[in-house]
């Protein structure tokens, strides 16, 4: 099986659908949804990725998002889109942001009820491009 093929049957068990766009594959999902009377609010996992062919490495990219739109019920109610402030730290070198998408689960656990394991999905994309002879590389921005 190719490595695409095999990467497409990983995306669609989580279920998400596989797009193509000048030589960069993405793929969303949304992981879990709040709502109210005049407001929503989604989080989305979205995770991208480069095949370079001729050198056999395989770019991967993940991000954990919030968007929402709406009126907010008022700074107490927690749905306020577009509004508030997190202080984060980023570890920066070479290496999955692992640490920091799990500080950004681990913070949105606390608005929404979800299980979704990320990291499972960056694994067994990672096994798959290993199998197929790709060197793998995590970038922050692909």
């Amino acid at each position: 099986m190719a490595l695409i093929d095999e990467i497409r049957t990983i995306v669609a068990a989580i279920p998400a659908e596989l797009s193509e766009s000048k030589g960069v594959f993405s793929f969303s999902w949304v992981v879990a949804e709040r709502k109210m009377l005049f407001c929503r609010q989604k989080l989305v996992y979205s995770g991208r990725f480069r095949i370079d062919e001729a050198r056999k490495e395989f770019t991967f990219s993940e991000m954990l998002n919030e968007t929402g739109f709406g009126l907010g019920g008022g700074p107490d109610s927690g749905m306020s889109p577009g509004r508030g402030f997190k202080k984060s730290v980023c570890r920066t070198g070479f290496g999955p942001r692992q640490e920091t998408i799990e500080e950004r689960s681990t913070f949105l656990r606390q608005k929404y009820s979800y299980t979704f394991d990320f990291s499972h999905i960056r694994e067994r994309i990672k096994t798959a491009a290993a199998a197929a002879g790709y060197q793998f590389s995590y970038r922050l921005i692909l």
